[in-house]
């Protein structure tokens, strides 16, 4: 627990709001009266059973054109008893089912995860001979003292998996009812278990090896000595109240508009975010958020090779926020919100406290003294800032939207947590690190997906690719000095699978064709994206099948509101194919058309010793920068600061 000794200030959940209890705005997240509806609805058609469980629930936002539908909600629906899976929309303003598939296992994948897997692998596990005698060989005859990680399967085409609903499992020793698991891994062992039937499929063990016994309890005082003494209190205040203003779900924060939405599958998400100039709020983008996230594993081996966790599409960020705590998660003047997911039976759960939303002092905006005159200036940069922490599993995320004076967006995605461990000896040496003694934390990647639906100035945008380009000597170049930039339009889809290149200092730039600035170019926006390292697992592997989005930094498809998740729809055990390769091989026209920008960036991680037993944040992400959007430096206006000794201001 952390403690504090004052109370935060906290804003209506969105999709409550100030209207609570009327009409919500069409991009308002469900309220839990709709849910509520909603599994009604369900219900009377048949379609929500005693066996059946809700794994996913959340608003079908309307189309951005066209006759408004009113509020729907979709859910992805299955019966535990007999693995019958169904894809339903369901008409609030109608209260009745507007569409109903049914899931094909095979072709279209699984559902989500349910909680209640994780508890039936257990009971499943704890029934089974052959898991009791593969325990017993290493030295393990309480089952009970054994933490079992139920874990998505993935695709492999493997014998008897066909259409099965599966999860393959993990095990750590628990020393103690107060021991951390994560440093005590049984490996050279795995259960494949048909969630459906409640049964083990198979039990692959490898062959016998050593339990580290090093412990990695850091969350026990005194465990590796005592706490510092050394530090003293940072206090941040703001008297006056924080400066932004909040309207249901509506946010105003200096010259920025931007509506907070929440999904229990992406978390947050941010829409209509505009800004404020010549006294109307121009447009930038219609909706941002972290639309898949991909965590890929590089040891080959018999126990290790299906590790590969999309953790958007089948654990739902969302539904996994944590509960944040003032003066621990976030410090300051802090305004939180509740949020609202759906359980497994339809009803709705409140998370408090999910979104952190403060302001915060970023030094220098801009500064400078001048020496013909005297004249000596200062401002100083502050910026919004709206996250969410959420824990899946042994690793924890916090994802960072930041905005800025100068109309600059931002996202900084930090990693923290346990590595994910193994038993360190030659045959691991290749794919991982030895983190402690016979302790291995393998090689892997953490990659995100962000989906930007863009509306720079307006709905209709296109994407120059900038490149640096260098000037040979010659006439024109006599003294070899001279540098550019190339603009190459980037016009279908075809055309927009594009990487990064630090060399050339690559950035995108998303423009609107229709509207110039007083210099007659084009306003616009540029990306600037991280330039590391794409998915890693070879060509024809089942992963790169699964997660082709991540083989690019940047793809760029026509609008089309059923094309949301960058792996697809339906991404748990699916064969591969989905999501952006699928929507750009239409090769549609993307020059000066409402267009939406897929962004993938991340981490490789190579485990450092450091990074046990408890991992320093690590961070990444990307900017967004205005870039001819604006006539001049749209922060001329801010004014001075006072000084911190009088109330003189800075000059």
């Amino acid at each position: 627990m952390c403690p504090t000794d004052r109370s935060p200030r906290r804003a209506p959940p969105p999709g409550a709001g100030a209207r609570r209890g009327g009409t919500p705005h069409p991009l308002d997240p469900l309220r839990g009266e709709e849910i509520l509806q909603v599994r009604r609805v369900l219900v009377e058609a048949g379609a929500l059973g005693e066996s059946t469980r809700v794994a996913y629930l959340g608003l079908e936002e309307p189309p951005k054109d066209g006759p408004d539908p009113g509020r729907r909600a979709r859910a992805f629906l299955l019966d535990v008893t007999g693995g019958e899976a169904e894809d339903v929309v369901v008409s609030l303003r109608d209260g009745r089912v507007e569409s109903r598939r049914a899931i094909d296992p095979v072709t279209d994948g699984q559902v989500p995860m349910l909680d209640e897997e994780h508890a039936l692998v257990r009971r499943v596990l704890a029934q089974d001979a052959e898991w009791a005698a593969a325990l017993a060989r290493r030295g393990i005859d309480d089952p009970g003292r054994v933490y079992l990680a139920a874990l998505s399967a993935g695709h492999y085409g493997l014998p008897g998996e066909e259409g099965r609903r599966i999860a393959r499992v993990l095990a750590h020793l628990r020393p103690t009812q107060e021991s951390l698991p994560w440093a005590h891994p049984v490996d050279g062992l795995v259960a494949y278990v048909d969630l459906i039937k409640g049964a083990v499929l198979e039990i692959v063990d490898s062959g016998v090896l050593p339990v580290p016994r090093e412990p990695g309890d850091y969350h026990l005082p005194g465990a590796f000595g005592p706490w510092r003494t050394t530090q003293r209190p940072i206090e941040i205040t703001q008297p006056q109240g924080p400066s932004f203003e909040i309207d249901g779900t509506l946010v105003t924060w200096e010259k920025w508009r931007v509506r907070i939405g929440y999904d229990m599958r992406e978390g947050l998400v941010l829409h209509q975010i505009g800004f404020e100039d010549g006294g109307r709020v121009r447009p930038i983008v219609h909706r941002a958020s972290v639309a898949e996230m991909l965590v890929p594993y590089g040891d080959p081996s018999p126990v290790r090779f299906w590790q590969n966790y999309f953790d958007t599409g089948e654990y739902q960020l969302g539904k996994l926020a944590n509960s944040l705590e003032l003066g621990c998660d976030c410090l300051g003047e802090i305004t939180y919100f509740d949020v609202t997911v759906t359980g497994g039976d339809g009803t709705p759960k409140v998370l408090r406290n999910a979104i952190c939303m403060h302001e915060e002092d970023f030094g220098v905006l801009w500064k400078h003294t001048d020496p013909a005159n005297g004249s000596a200036e200062t401002r100083r940069q502050r910026r919004l800032v709206i996250s969410f922490f959420v824990t899946v599993g042994n690793y924890d995320y916090g994802f960072y939207w930041y905005l800025y004076l100068d109309g600059t967006i931002e996202l900084e995605v930090k990693a923290t947590g346990i590595v994910f461990t193994a038993a360190y000896d030659e045959r691991a040496a290749p794919y991982a690190s030895q983190v402690a003694p016979g302790l291995a934390a393998p090689y892997h990647q953490h990659l995100f997906s962000a989906r930007l639906d863009m509306a720079v100035d307006g709905p209709r945008n296109a994407v120059d690719e900038v490149d640096v380009a260098t000037r040979p000597m010659g006439p024109g170049n006599p003294y070899g000095n001279a540098f550019g930039r190339t603009v190459t339009r980037l016009r279908t889809e075809a055309e927009a699978r594009r990487d990064a290149d630090a060399a050339r200092g690559r950035t995108w730039h998303i423009v609107n064709p229709e509207v110039r600035n007083r210099l007659g170019d084009p306003v616009g926006y540029a990306l600037y994206p991280q330039a590391g390292p794409l998915l890693l697992a070879a060509e024809g592997s089942s992963i790169r099948r699964r997660a082709e989005f991540a083989a690019h930094h940047l793809w760029v498809t026509r609008y089309d509101p059923a094309e949301r998740y960058p792996a697809g729809d339906l991404v748990n055990q699916h064969p591969g194919g989905a999501g952006l390769p699928r929507y750009a091989a239409a090769g549609r026209d993307i020059d000066g058309q409402d267009i939406v920008l897929w962004h993938t960036f991340g981490m490789t991680h190579f485990p450092r010793t450091e990074d046990w037993p408890v991992m320093p944040v690590d961070s990444c992400g990307f900017t967004l920068r205005p870039a001819g959007f604006f006539d001049r430096n749209p922060t001329l206006d801010v004014p001075p600061s006072a000084r911190h000794d009088s109330s003189a201001p800075c000059h």
